[in-house]
């Protein structure tokens, strides 16, 4: 629904290749937990298009239950593949979109609090607020633009944590 917009059960089926049925009853239990909503009426009364409530997919809470944790599994693999599928493909893709394009990782060198991790993370949707609005306003996207899929993740290294409450081993690594 990002990439294409507001979808009935049908447009869905298609793409998904399965039947307008089941596509018509997940929509309903996503709309169930707040995932999607129905989106503006079309002409057409009996066509119900639906819309993601939030561009942001994020399930995760502290006590998500097994459920979340295969949500979180399943996401993670599938983010892997789309970069592993970008890697082989970019071979073949325009020289700028090549350029442009990134696959990367940062160690934040110095520790950081709860509070500066929200504050960090709060600062990149800041970044990428004013490209997520054009989501909802086609003829606010440039000629040239294509979707991009953006991950963001923050994980402590948790096979660090010793280092990093330990002010011996944060002053003396070798210990």
């Amino acid at each position: 629904m990002t990439a294409r917009g507001p979808a009935t059960a049908a447009v869905c089926a298609r793409h998904l290749g399965t039947s307008q049925a089941s596509c018509s009853f997940h929509l309903r239990q996503l709309a169930k937990y707040g995932f999607v909503e129905l989106a503006e009426v079309s002409e057409d009364r009996r066509e119900r298009p639906w819309r993601l409530v939030d561009v942001e997919q994020e399930w995760s809470a502290v006590d998500g239950g097994p459920a979340a944790d295969q949500l979180d599994r399943v996401f993670i693999e599938r983010e892997a593949e789309r970069m592993q599928t970008w890697r082989t493909a970019s071979a073949n893709m325009p020289e700028p979109w090549r350029r442009a394009a990134f696959l990367g990782g940062l160690t934040v060198p110095v520790t950081v609090t709860v509070t500066e991790l929200e504050q960090i993370r709060d600062q990149l949707m800041a970044v990428v607020s004013p490209y997520v609005a054009r989501l909802d306003d086609p003829s606010s996207r440039p000629v040239d633009s294509r979707l991009v899929r953006l991950l963001l993740s923050a994980v402590p290294l948790t096979h660090l944590d010793d280092f990093a409450t330990d002010p011996l081993r944060r002053r003396r690594p070798d210990a």
